[in-house]
This record gives structure tokens, sequence and C-alpha cells, in this order.
């Protein structure tokens, strides 16, 4: 797969915004490690491997067992995660596929027990994020690191 052009580098203004969002996030007050779980479930969903990469790293930084990642493609079968981490990945699943879910009163209602209201904004918010880098690095075909040192 060849590279193609390098989007922030051409709109610097429009990485800047999307960081900005990520810099909110960080300080949102929702569990990291939670987030690095939402953003590893989308990503497996949409097929990024640029930020499988990069979070799959991050999740373990924040102390995501690795048997935590192993399964999260399985999640639903496993009764490893918490209530609280099985409500936010089903609304990511949810989110991410909305074209077929159009995000179900079910799915919210669940995530909604699990969360206050800024929280489930914010999550939702991570959702959003992390799909907008994931359509940005697969359409612009980012190399992940794994892949740039085997070139």
């Amino acid at each position: 797969m060849s590279h193609r052009m390098n989007p922030y580098k051409l709109a610097p203004k429009g990485y800047a915004a999307l960081n900005a969002v990520e810099d909110y996030l960080k300080t949102c007050g929702l569990d990291e490690a939670l987030m690095h779980l939402v953003k590893m479930r989308v990503s497996q969903i949409n097929g990024c491997a640029y930020c499988l990469h990069l979070h799959s790293a991050d999740a373990r930084k924040t102390g995501v067992s690795e048997v935590k990642l192993y399964l999260l493609n399985a999640w639903h079968e496993s009764a490893l995660y918490t209530k609280r981490e099985r409500a936010a990945l089903l609304w990511a699943e949810s989110l991410t596929d909305i074209s077929h879910t159009h995000a179900p009163d079910a799915v919210y209602d669940e995530a909604r027990q699990e969360f206050t209201e800024k929280e489930f904004a914010d999550l939702s918010y991570v959702i959003a994020m992390i799909n907008a880098w994931n359509r940005i690095a697969i359409g612009f075909r980012s190399h992940h690191p794994a892949d740039v040192a085997t070139t």
C-alpha cells in the first residue's frame, strides 16, 4: 500500500483543531484506560492499523492488560470487561456503525446508566474523534511504525 500525501502538513490548522479536541479529552476526567479501550475497539472495526498500533501501546501504558487487548475483538463473549467498559464499548460500536445501528435507545439507555451526562458527552467525543483519526489515517495510508521498520 503506497503512502499518500500528508494532510497534517498540508492543512496544519485542521490538524491543530483536531489536536485541540484531543487535548480537551486528556483533561475531561474520563479514565484514560477506558478511552484507549474504546479507541482500540473503534480502530478494530474500522481496520486502522496505524491507530491500533498507537493505542495498543498507549493502553498498555495506562495499565490495560494484554489479555484485555487480545480479547477486545470478542468482548461481548468475555466476562473480563467491567459493566462500565461494556457500556462504553457498546456505545462505541453503535456510533461507529451508525448507518446500520442508528444509535438505538436501548444502547443509549444502557450507557447512560454507567456515565454521568458530562462523561457520556465526553465518551461520545472520544468515539467521534477516533473515527475521524481512523478515516484520515486510512484514507491517506498512514504507515504504522511496524510497517515503516519492514520497508
